[in-house]
């Protein structure tokens, strides 16, 4: 398991820009949560977020991880899981305080989002929160030409399925179990991502 790069490909931004994702998310995750359970989804071979954040257990799961079925790291483990195999995700109901899709979104294709959407709505305790960032809309072309230049992945870039503004992640929130009023929104990084927080 690498733990040189926080992305695949090369970006010589990439170690900040998931320093800055993790950052937003922390600040989005109440304090009360950190006792419990937190599930990445998509977390990569060589996890920042979950490396760094505080809760009592923490899991990640990501297409990636071919080799073995899990991967054990200092205070987290990794399970091999595909979304698009269109399989549950790998635990009970009620099983995470915090579920996190950071610069995920973005890579699935919307065919598969509605059925995990729901695997998330499932596994999320009472309560718990479904927290995703994923580039704006407007920051497609710049991510593009950034990429040409070898300042962020181009590898991760060339693999983005869609485009997403607030109001659509809304959209598919609502259409699978999660209530409009509770859900936020906003931007960092000078509006060029976004956020969503949604309570189950």
């Amino acid at each position: 398991m690498s733990q040189n790069t926080v992305t695949r490909g090369t970006g010589l931004l990439e170690g900040m820009l998931s320093k800055l994702r993790s950052r937003m998310a922390n600040k989005l995750i109440p304090p009360e949560t950190r006792s419990g359970s937190v599930l990445d989804i998509g977390c990569g071979l060589s996890p920042y977020f979950l490396s760094t954040t505080k809760f009592k257990t923490k899991f990640g799961v990501d297409k990636l991880l071919k080799d073995t079925e899990s991967f054990d790291g200092q205070d987290f483990t990794i399970r091999n899981f595909d979304i698009e195999k269109g399989e549950r995700l790998p635990f009970a109901d009620n099983s995470f305080d915090v579920v996190t899709m950071l610069a995920v979104f973005e890579h699935i294709k919307l065919s598969f989002l509605s059925q995990l959407i729901c695997e998330i709505y499932r596994v999320l305790k009472p309560g718990g929160h479904y927290i995703i960032t994923t580039p704006s809309s407007r920051s497609d072309l710049i991510l593009k030409v950034m990429a040409k230049i070898n300042l962020v992945s181009s590898e991760e870039i060339n693999e983005h399925q869609d485009l997403w503004s607030h109001k659509k992640i809304i959209k598919i929130l609502e259409d699978n179990n999660f209530n409009n009023q509770k859900i936020k929104k906003g931007y960092f990084e000078l509006g060029l991502n976004l956020w969503v927080k949604a309570t189950k």
